[in-house]
């Protein structure tokens, strides 16, 4: 049997126990709360896999490894700076985001931060930035395209419909609870994946001369590429570019999609075991990139670098061996993508319907119909979202993954960096710097990417250089990303020092009573 022959038959195994998740997790959803949040459903281990696997996404598989394609050895700061960024969000927010997402029984990130704020305004606006994960799962439809192309010969729109298709049921069936029993059997899968290629980078495998004639291999196509730095790279060309990976990374734990899932630990007193292996899982995932080093030196430049990771699977490694592999990189999105649906049907049925909507409009309603309504308007808006996402990832094909991600996942990143990753920490957050915060990081980024600031405004000079600085860097997505946190952060800290202060009982509700206060 060929390549695609075994392709279809693990691709079948695959789709067959990823919808008898979704039906057993049906079988555990019986309100909205369990459809949006699995709540304390799940212990450490499981759900660590299911976590990691979340945060890798498509990006992990098809993105990164591409990235590093293209960069060299540079690339592979993202390797390790893209899962240390992440938690040490994660450690940032977790104990506040868990704990007091539990006790005022959450659903959500948005809701959240409206309790952490008492503001109805800050949730509406929160989850109307939440809307640009439309471009984090088109991201991840666009990287099971690539799968489906080169394993299985399907059609660039039919293996769209395929993986719609898919999604739709067991996600509509089992909501969050389908979410993570599919995401922890993937992230399992994932990382028996990342290890693998790790070994064989390190062996420098199929490459004659090992791992140091990958290195000499590397050097004779373009210097460039075995530096730290690599001058011509978009993403790495300085050491504010490598910088700027962590950075923008941060606040990525606490994206709806991801955040979520600390409200299904079974045991809060496992908290932290749970974010450990986690961490640990991310660095495994991570090595991924490493494949793109390799798909360098064995494929030679000028392949897509969208097929980088999935072209040297075929050839390395036998037909049925590199067909397996092949659903590695349909878990990678299949496990970002369905948390991606679910959090966004959850801004629409719960942030918007049942916080904004119903008390505003529909006060008549008991909350049992309450109840009723927003599960149903969480099952109907994840087919919507989900055709509407097939839409944009149809309009979007040429695009690197990663880039897409995160032209919708930036923005995000800029504005929540003040009101959610510092106001996890620092008490003295009001409403008014949460505002401030999210609207000037969202501002910044919007400007920075989108090259809103014409260096030609400004005669030379300081002014005109930086307009030229950040004209070069508008291409860099991270980049962006990381200046508006920092403006976000900055401003938060501002304003709420110019203006009135929570009251002591709802910070010490939030937070608990400080140290040595009686």
């Amino acid at each position: 049997m060929g390549l695609m022959g075994w392709s279809w038959v693990f691709l079948a195994l695959y789709v067959g126990l990823m919808i008898a998740f979704g039906v057993i997790g049906q079988r555990k959803v019986s309100n909205a709360d369990e459809f949006a949040t699995a709540r304390g459903g799940y212990g450490p281990i499981f759900l660590a896999f299911a976590f990691a696997a979340t945060t890798a996404s498509g990006a992990t598989f098809v993105g990164f490894p591409g990235i590093v394609y293209n960069a060299g050895l540079p690339g592979i700061w993202s390797v390790f700076l893209y899962p240390i960024g992440i938690y040490v969000g994660v450690l940032l927010c977790l104990r506040l985001v868990s704990n007091s997402g539990n006790q005022f029984g959450s659903r959500s990130i948005p809701e959240y931060l409206g309790i952490r704020y008492q503001s109805p305004w800050i949730r509406i606006l929160v989850s109307l930035f939440s809307l640009s994960l439309f471009f984090y799962l088109a991201g991840q439809l666009v990287s099971v395209i690539v799968m489906f192309e080169i394993m299985l010969g399907v059609p660039k729109m039919a293996a769209l419909g395929i993986t719609s298709a898919v999604l739709l049921v067991y996600v509509v069936l089992g909501g969050a609870h389908a979410d993570i029993l599919t995401d922890g059997v993937q992230g399992f899968i994932m990382v028996g994946v990342g290890l693998l290629v790790a070994v064989l980078f390190c062996l420098g495998y199929g490459i004659e001369g090992g791992f140091t004639g990958m290195i000499d291999a590397l050097e004779s196509q373009d210097e460039n590429l075995v530096g730290w730095l690599n001058v011509t790279d978009v993403l790495y060309h300085s050491w504010w570019s490598v910088l700027a990976v962590f950075l923008a990374h941060v606040p990525l734990g606490m994206l709806p999609h991801i955040g979520n899932k600390l409200w299904a630990l079974k045991d809060p007193s496992q908290q932290m075991q749970f974010v450990r292996l986690a961490f640990v899982f991310a660095m495994i995932l991570a090595m991924l990139g490493f494949g793109g080093i390799m798909a360098r030196v064995l494929l030679g430049e000028g392949i897509d670098s969208n097929q980088a990771l999935a072209l040297l699977f075929i050839d390395l490694f036998p037909s049925w061996f590199a067909a397996l592999l092949g659903v590695g990189i349909l878990a990678a999105v299949m496990s970002t993508a369905d948390g991606l649906v679910v959090s966004s049907s959850q801004i629409v049925a719960n942030d918007l319907y049942r916080l904004s909507f119903v008390p505003k409009f529909r006060k008549d309603l008991s909350e049992e119909e309450v109840e009723r309504r927003s599960l149903n308007i969480s099952r109907i808006s994840t087919v919507v979202i989900l055709l509407l996402c097939t839409l944009l990832a149809w309009q979007t094909l040429d695009m690197n993954v990663t880039i897409l991600v995160w032209i919708g996942v930036g923005c995000m990143m800029a504005a929540f960096a003040g009101p959610l990753i510092l106001g996890s920490v620092w008490r003295g957050v009001t409403k008014a710097g949460a505002f401030a915060g999210l609207l000037s990081g969202g501002g910044v980024y919007i400007v920075t990417y989108l090259a809103l600031i014409n260096p030609d405004w400004f005669d030379p000079g300081m002014l005109k250089q930086a307009a030229l600085w950040l004209e070069r860097e508008s291409p860099n997505p991270y980049s962006c990303a990381a200046m508006g946190e920092i403006v976000s952060v900055i401003v938060t800290v501002v304003v709420s020092k110019l203006t009135k202060p929570y009251e002591q009982q709802h910070i010490e509700l939030l937070f608990g009573k400080e140290k040595g206060v009686a």
